[in-house]
């Protein structure tokens, strides 16, 4: 608040972290530049002499810094930066800042750190270096050498809010890239930091508040729609940006809704206007299918009334039998007495058949036990059979075994005197021996055979050494008579592993995405030998032995191979995917003449596009002028100012190297020596070279003739080794059979001893076989003599079987006589009663006929009924309905007649080409209803956001207005300061997106109002609109503080003094001072640099405010908010007024030691001392 008094800044004694002397500020450290020194205790401030000429002070000791300037008599607005402290931060080892609270002017030389404190700010208060356009990394603000920097920034409170200024602490640490924040000594975070600074409206990513060295081009280049959005970060309420974005959401809304409707609707009125179109003949199609429906569906009805007609036949069939039924009752009761004496009689015939079938069926039981006893007879003979066939096998057993017992007595006889005899001598060892030798014979004449072998492949490996010397020889010879060949040779003489790599390529170009090009030394030729010397001097020796390659696999793929396979070390390869478009010239042959340039150096070499490309890339062929004879003084001045940054010439090449962050003036020039051309140069043939060749060519044939003839001799030796390898092998092969025959007799010899156990032990087994055989015939007489007794019980029982067959035969014939008896009387009777039988016979048969039907026609009604509930549950509801309506009485020929009607009016109508319209038609009517109830809920929505477009515009258009109108004013009042017009509106469009901010400004009486860009105004006019703009929003700004860096870089020194005059008069208020008015600008003003004690205390002495007491109260100036303006130059004579701080950076390897030696405040007084006289 203005009124408010801003909290006394607390000294470095009352920071809860630095209670004791920091360490860090009383240790000497090492640095690029030596900073001013502060000796550590609290003494005043010594005068001491200016520094005299050649003063270079020793770089050691301790490096510190404290800028401080004499307290402002305005008030720090809360949000404002009230002091920086930095350690180990870029350039600085230590040092603090103390900002005024209207307008600080930081000034001095290029890279002592001015841009620093802007980087310090960003960063400390919790923004990142994308804001800086600087280092990507937090860690690179890291000063070099040391592991982690401090950022302290103390912010002015708000009385309402804070109790005391609120101090904001950043630790960047290297390793890592790590950062930590604390807030009044206790550790918080980067968001707590940054929310407490939007809390004061801080907006470091506003560049209308924020604006580093680095960022001026990037708002310079800024859209008006981008300055409309930061205009209103900067001055506007937070509810005018909202209403602005909920703007230009609504209108992206409306728009893809209007896109959307308007689509549907043309697709609409399309689908409507192709409906009409066709609705006549859908309407036809339809009628037509509707007639095939009802065909159908009547063909479907066919079963129903055959269903009528079944069921009404089945009711008379029934009736017949009923009425059959009752006319056979009545029938049977009139003939009944004399059918009853036929019923007895028939019950007794049935009654003695029975009789007859029960004795046939005892017959039948009698016959089966005869049977089995009989079978039981025949099987015990078999037995017998078999048992004295047993008896038989048994002793034919015992004569065979006493015959073998007889044998083997014969050979036990045989054995023992053969075991008597002396066996034969067998010397295995001697047999061994001797085909062991020719075994080692063998394997001698294989040994060298393989040695032979081997001597052969050793001869064909030199005889195909020569051959491919020869070929290599013969090729190198035509290389030396051709030019191609030449470079190539060049090419080993420059690099051998080059040279390889490019013979290997040219033999597998084909294992490669896209062709590899060799290095310029081959691939590439001379145009104009006029230049030859100027073309090579612009090249590099790795330039060219560089292989280009068009692909990244490519790359990949031959890299491994050189290195990894070929094992070869020098090679140079790049990677050109672009052309020969990608490097055009920086001017037209036309405009080079005017230099003294003849053409580029890219006309005078050819080559494969690829590898020109990346001498493009490279050396700047297409860039670099090529001159027939020297530069003279005024061309190389056209070439300064020229577009152009290197040529070549006879003598000499030239390139101009131009650092545009030191402005236009900082150029220098490197010059070379034309070196005279080694590679592109046209040689003779070397006759030593070729004379050597075709030596070298029959010399080797003469060796590849001799290695033939003892290829020839090798192989006879191996011929005669072969065979006779041959005969020992057949010798070995026959003593190995002698040995197995002896071998083996003698294996039978002393296996006799085993023999002869066995044929005893056979002996003794058949002895033992003969004694059991005679056990064996004798239980085998016992089994006999029991299946005989057998015998004689079964045929006992069979005669006794045989007797009762007869007797139930004997019974059966008087059964049978007596059916025969009793079917002759029935016969009798039923001839009596036969016309009656007859008539009960047929009326039953008339009946059973009557059934017959009825169930054959039930049977039929049942089949049609299933078919007819068939249709009924499978086909559709109409079907149904249909079926249902057809009238209950109708006949199937009137059905058909139906059917034959409605197809007669089927034929009438034509038959449409495209069944698929209906479909296509019924589709479209589905689309258009669904298209309808779109266009209608879009309508709907686009009044509702129209709606809402007009309420939030009704607010914030209004506000806008107004405020652009202030911005206007003020920017109108300071361009009229300077002797132009100027003024600012609003580019109002149909879209929210495209509003803008427009600037419109004069600099000429003569010339009307035109738009701010870059086409119309210079730099300088561009700079001097920029700065007035941000001016403008000084009165109406939300921020507490402002940074513009170097904006006034552009500026001639006229502009650049009147918009210093305005930006003091808009920052600080009030009266200016004169320049001449020496006292004004006093000790207490000027001497913004504590040299050593307390930074805080010494620094801000010399006021009749008085230390911290004059940075808290209330000015009696009234400004604008803070504003840092960082400069590297300042004119003199500049407007001035009081409330000013300006903050001299003086650093760098030309400081003392101690901070006493140098007084800038009685720097300043000997200066003005100076002027006045």
């Amino acid at each position: 608040m203005p009124s408010a008094a801003a909290p006394r800044r607390r000294r470095y004694d009352d920071d809860s972290s630095s209670n004791a002397r920091n360490p860090e500020w009383d240790t000497a450290t090492s640095s690029k530049r030596a900073r001013l020194n502060i000796d550590g205790d609290a003494s005043p401030l010594q005068q001491s002499p200016m520094l005299p000429n050649g003063y270079r002070p020793h770089l050691n000791g301790i490096q510190s810094e404290t800028f401080q300037s004499k307290a402002s008599r305005q008030t720090h607005r809360p949000g404002s930066i009230v002091r920086v402290r930095l350690t180990n931060f870029v350039t600085y080892t230590a040092v603090e800042f103390l900002p005024g609270p209207s307008l600080n002017m930081i000034i001095g030389p290029n890279g002592t750190g001015k841009s620093t404190l802007v980087c310090a700010i960003c960063l400390g208060l919790g923004w990142g270096p994308q804001h800086l356009g600087r280092a990507k990394e937090v860690s690179e603000f890291v000063k070099h050498g040391e592991q982690e920097a401090m950022i302290e920034i103390e912010l002015a409170a708000n009385p309402q809010l804070h109790s005391r200024n609120p101090v904001i602490k950043c630790n960047i640490k290297r390793d890592g890239n790590k950062t930590n924040y604390s807030l009044d000594g206790k550790s918080s975070n980067k968001k707590a930091v940054v929310e407490l600074c939007r809390s004061f409206s801080i907006q470091i990513d506003n560049l209308c508040q924020f604006l580093p060295q680095d960022k001026v081009v990037e708002f310079a280049a800024m859209t008006p729609v981008e300055l409309l959005r930061s205009t209103q970060r900067a001055v506007a309420p937070q509810e005018m940006l909202d209403w602005h974005e909920e703007l230009k959401d609504f209108r992206r809304k409306q728009k893809e809704l209007e896109g959307r409707h308007q689509a549907d609707q043309d697709a609409l009125e399309n689908l409507e206007g192709r409906q009409r179109m066709q609705a006549d003949d859908v309407q036809r199609m339809r009628e037509r299918d509707d007639i095939k429906e009802k065909v159908k569906m009547l063909e479907l009805a066919r079963p129903l009334p055959k269903y009528r007609d079944a069921r009404r036949k089945h009711g008379e069939a029934k009736e017949k039998r009923k009425k059959a039924t009752e006319e056979l009752k009545a029938a049977e009761d009139e003939v009944g007495p004399s059918l009853r004496a036929v019923n007895e009689k028939q019950a007794y015939h049935r009654q003695v058949e029975l009789a007859v079938n029960e004795r046939k069926k005892a017959i039948q039981s009698a016959e089966r036990d005869t049977d089995n006893i009989d079978r039981r007879l025949k099987e015990l003979h078999e037995r017998k059979s078999d048992l004295s066939a047993e008896a038989d096998a048994e002793k034919e057993g015992g004569r065979k075994s006493r015959e073998e017992i007889a044998r083997l007595k014969g050979n036990t006889a045989r054995l023992k005197k053969q075991i008597e005899e002396q066996p034969p001598d067998l010397d295995i060892s001697g047999f061994n021996e001797r085909v062991r030798e020719k075994q080692r014979s063998v394997d001698d004449s294989n040994k060298q055979i393989t040695n032979l072998k081997q001597k052969q492949q050793d001869i064909g490996s030199r005889g195909r050494e020569r051959a491919d010397q020869i070929q290599n020889a013969k090729r190198g010879i035509a290389n030396l008579e051709s030019q191609a060949g030449q470079q190539e040779q060049k090419l080993k003489s420059v690099s051998l592993d080059t040279a390889k790599a490019w013979e290997w390529i040219k033999g597998h170009q084909d294992e490669f995405e896209k062709p590899v090009f060799g290095p310029p030394i081959v691939e590439c030729s001379i145009t104009d030998m006029r230049y030859i010397d100027q073309i090579e001097t612009l090249f590099q020796r790795g330039q060219m032995l560089t292989l280009t390659v068009q692909t990244n696999n490519d790359f990949k793929k031959l890299g491994n191979i050189l290195h990894d396979r070929l094992r070869l070390s020098e090679i140079n390869m790049q990677h050109m995917a672009g052309t020969l478009e990608d490097f055009p010239a920086p001017v037209s042959k036309e405009e080079l003449s005017r230099f003294g340039l003849v053409g580029w150096a890219l006309d005078y070499i050819t080559g494969p596009e690829p590898v020109m490309a990346m001498l493009c890339a490279n050396a700047r062929l297409h860039q670099t002028g090529v001159g027939i004879r020297d530069t003279s003084t005024e061309a190389y001045e056209l070439l300064l100012n020229s577009p152009i940054e290197n040529w070549v010439t006879p003598k000499s090449s030239y390139r101009i190297i131009r650092r545009r962050e030191y402005g236009p003036s900082a150029v220098s020039t490197n010059v070379r020596d034309t070196k005279k051309a080694q590679v592109w140069t046209t040689r003779p043939v070397d006759i030593g070279a070729k004379r050597q060749l075709q030596e070298n060519i029959s010399e080797w044939n003469e060796e590849i003739n001799g290695l033939k003839q003892e290829v020839e001799e090798a192989q006879t030796e191996i011929g005669r080794l072969r065979d006779d390898i041959r005969e020992k092998q057949e010798e070995a092969r026959r003593l190995q059979t002698e040995k197995a025959a002896r071998q083996k007799a003698l294996a039978e010899i002393r296996a006799l001893p085993t023999k002869l156990a066995q044929q005893e032990e056979k002996l003794a087994a058949e002895q033992e076989n003969i004694a059991a055989l005679r056990q064996r015939l004798q239980a085998i007489s016992d089994r006999i003599d029991a299946l005989t007794r057998d015998r004689v019980r079964a045929a006992l029982d069979y005669a006794q079987a045989v007797q009762t067959l007869q007797a139930h035969h004997s019974s059966l014939h008087e059964a049978e006589l007596m059916v025969l008896e009793a079917k002759s009387d029935l016969e009798t009777l039923t001839a009596r009663s036969a016309s009656v039988t007859d008539l009960l016979a047929a009326k039953r048969a008339e009946i059973e006929g009557y059934a017959r039907e009825t169930s054959a026609l039930l049977d039929q009604a049942k089949k049609i009924l299933a078919v007819c509930n068939r249709i009924l549950n499978n086909e559709p509801d109409h079907v149904r309905e249909f079926l249902q309506t057809l009238p209950q009485e109708q006949t199937s020929e009137e059905l058909e007649s139906e059917i034959e009607s409605e197809k007669a009016r089927l034929e009438l109508l034509a038959e449409g080409s495209d069944r698929g319209v209906i479909r296509e038609f019924e589709a479209r009517e589905k689309r258009i209803e669904g298209l309808k109830a779109k266009v209608g809920d879009y309508k709907e929505e686009l009044r509702d956001l129209a709606g809402g477009i007009e309420e939030v515009r009704g607010k914030w258009e209004p506000q806008l207005d107004r405020l652009i109108g202030k911005i206007s004013a003020a920017f109108g009042e300071n361009m009229k300061g300077i002797g132009c017009a100027g003024e600012v509106g609003v580019a109002k469009e149909e879209d929210f997106e495209a509003w803008s901010v427009k600037i419109l400004v004069k600099f000429r009486e003569s010339e009307p109002l035109t738009p701010l860009d870059s086409h119309r105004q210079s730099g300088g006019e561009r700079a001097v609109s920029t700065i007035f703009y941000l001016m403008s929003l000084q009165s109406l700004t939300r921020s507490p503080f402002r940074v513009v860096d170097e904006i006034n870089q552009g500026m001639d020194p006229r502009n650049e003094r009147m918009v210093h005059k305005r930006m003091v008069s808009v920052a600080c208020g009030g009266v200016p001072e004169s320049p001449s008015n020496a006292n004004s600008f006093d000790s207490t003003s000027t001497r913004t640099m504590g040299a050593e004690g307390d930074a805080g205390h010494n620094g801000a002495g010399g006021d009749d405010d008085g230390g911290e007491e004059g940075r808290g109260g209330e000015g009696e100036d009234a400004g604008g908010s803070q504003y840092f303006l960082i400069t590297p130059k300042l004119l003199p004579d500049l407007t001035y007024r009081r409330g000013m701080q300006v903050l001299c950076i003086a650093s760098g390897e030309y400081m003392p030691e101690r901070p006493a030696i140098v007084d800038f405040g009685r720097c300043v007084d000997i200066g003005r001392s100076i002027a006045v006289r």
